[in-house]
């Protein structure tokens, strides 16, 4: 659910609980039980809600291939926005960000995964992912790379990024390193559909 929903739901049970409370003496008993016991807890419930989705976890929806085969188009994945206000993310991290490239597009957020960070020195060559000059085993991606990459050091305050789907994949191969000012938040679960559900590696 969109944080705007929510806040309309809650909007409408604080009127329902503020209209109950206002006319508790010409309520019957039933009216005033359900006023305790459940709206109460929806209100609670609610309010935690928000307080999650804005500065802790928020759901993410998958709507292209180039996390083939690691995400789905269609899953559901949950992200913590909280882990990164200590931490940068580190190499093999499956993260959503802001595109640099597209900042004109505000609500389009791209998930990739991390595969250096800040002064590694990265290259693609014969379809092999270099790191620092060693080679790297990668069992997540779909299939070896068609197009080399020259080395290339990433700058500081940027991570480099790529889709697990490498021949399908809009990233930082072709707009550059992405700031670290535009990472939204660690992907750590799939929870939909329910017989793909387990934590992001």
């Amino acid at each position: 659910m969109k944080e705007v929903y929510l806040v309309c739901v809650l909007y409408l049970l604080a009127a329902a609980r503020l209209t109950i409370t206002l006319l508790r003496h010409r309520l019957g008993y039933w009216w005033k039980k359900m006023a305790r016991e459940y709206l109460d807890s929806f209100l609670v419930a609610g309010m935690a809600a928000i307080v999650l989705i804005t500065f802790v976890v928020r759901s993410f929806y998958i709507p292209s291939e180039s996390m083939v085969p690691t995400l789905l188009v269609n899953d559901y994945i949950l992200v913590n926005r909280f882990v990164y206000n200590f931490a940068s993310p580190s190499r093999g991290e499956i993260i959503v960000f802001h595109p640099p490239h597209l900042p004109d597009q505000e609500g389009t957020d791209f998930i990739k995964r991390v595969v250096a960070v800040e002064n590694d020195v990265i290259e693609i060559a014969n379809g092999v992912l270099y790191l620092n000059g060693l080679p790297q085993k990668e069992p997540y991606i779909k299939e070896a790379m068609l197009a080399d990459f020259p080395p290339y050091r990433i700058p500081p305050g940027h991570v480099f990024v790529m889709g697990d789907n490498r021949n399908n994949s809009d990233d930082s191969r072709y707009w550059g390193p992405l700031p670290l000012k535009n990472v939204v938040g660690k992907a750590v679960l799939i929870f939909w559909p329910l017989q793909r559900q387990g934590a992001l590696h």
